[in-house]
């Protein structure tokens, strides 16, 4: 596995955390476990509190490079944990945001940033940043010309971020069903945040 991970490292931090780009699930295999136990850590904090099983949180990476024009980009530890990620591909491939922004972006020329998660423990090291700043420098410049994503409507720390690195507040919000940490199903408000590239 040693040698097949590294010719898929993008950047290596010298201590044993390294960013990895996934090509296809072949390269999503040794890590789909380590991946869904950062998913369901990182999404059942606040300002989410949602609760996802193993088989879902896996099916969102599994799903996700699966999808032409991908890029799944993966924060891991030399010992197997996964301590971040960051997951985009074309806004056409979810349906929903599609519909919500048609009329707001270019569908057809808009690409979505899924998903950016970092483990707590890894934070406050430019870690979600630099998975920012990968998804833009490896997405097809030639076909898409906008960048979506939705974070909490709360301005916290990850919509601060965002603003820094030249994303701009559409005013437009969606609202999401999700599972909660206590069972329940609720919405949350989500904004949209837009980038022209």
């Amino acid at each position: 596995m040693e040698a097949a991970l590294d010719s898929l490292v993008l950047r290596d931090y010298g201590d044993g955390l390294r960013i990895v780009r996934l090509l296809g699930p072949q390269d999503a295999e040794p890590w789909r476990a380590a991946f869904a136990g950062a998913y369901q850590a990182i999404w059942s904090e606040p300002p989410y509190d949602e609760r996802y099983f193993p088989d879902e949180a896996e099916g969102v990476l599994l799903r996700a490079v699966r999808l032409p024009d991908h890029v799944t980009l993966l924060a891991v530890r030399d010992s197997g944990i996964v301590a971040g990620f960051g997951i985009a591909y074309p806004v056409q491939a979810k349906s929903d945001v599609a519909r919500e922004i048609r009329g707001l972006l270019p569908v057809e020329d808009t690409f979505y940033f899924a998903e950016l998660g970092v483990l707590d423990d890894y934070r406050a090291r430019g870690l979600g940043q630099e998975l920012v700043q990968l998804r833009l420098a490896l997405m097809d410049k030639s076909r898409f010309h906008h960048v979506l994503l939705r974070t909490s409507a709360l301005r916290n720390a990850s919509y601060e971020m965002y603003m820094r690195l030249g994303f701009q507040d559409t005013g437009v919000y969606m609202e999401v069903k999700s599972r909660k940490n206590d069972g329940s199903q609720r919405t949350d408000r989500r904004l949209f945040l837009s980038k022209v590239v």
